[in-house]
């Protein structure tokens, strides 16, 4: 007899996106909050979807990373890699972090 099951496999991964202090107002405090998507771009998404708002400090309109905003898959700058097309698996770690500017000077 043969076997005719057939695999599929899932492009959505749970990952774990680690929020910088200046957004937490969105996520209610969280530094660090679970989200599913096969791509950096679908994972942020999945974040406005539960915190509304988000993803307007992280994007830009077109869905690609702001330009001061870095984004870290596993410690790797995602615009070395694929911007906002950026695969992800299960257990990936995603760091947001703003560019600081200003401040005294020296």
């Amino acid at each position: 007899m043969t076997d005719t099951t057939t695999s599929f496999i899932t492009s959505t991964a749970t990952v774990q996106v680690l929020i910088p202090t200046p957004l937490r107002t969105y996520t209610g405090g969280e530094a660090k909050v679970s989200a599913s998507g096969g791509t950096v771009g679908e994972v942020i998404a999945d974040l406005n979807a539960r915190f509304p708002g988000i993803q307007d400090r992280i994007c830009e309109d077109d869905g690609e990373i702001r330009r001061f905003v870095n984004v870290f898959v596993n410690g790797q700058n995602v615009r070395k890699l694929s911007g906002a097309a950026t695969a992800v698996k299960d257990g990936d770690e995603i760091g947001v972090i703003p560019a600081m500017a200003g401040g005294a000077p020296a």
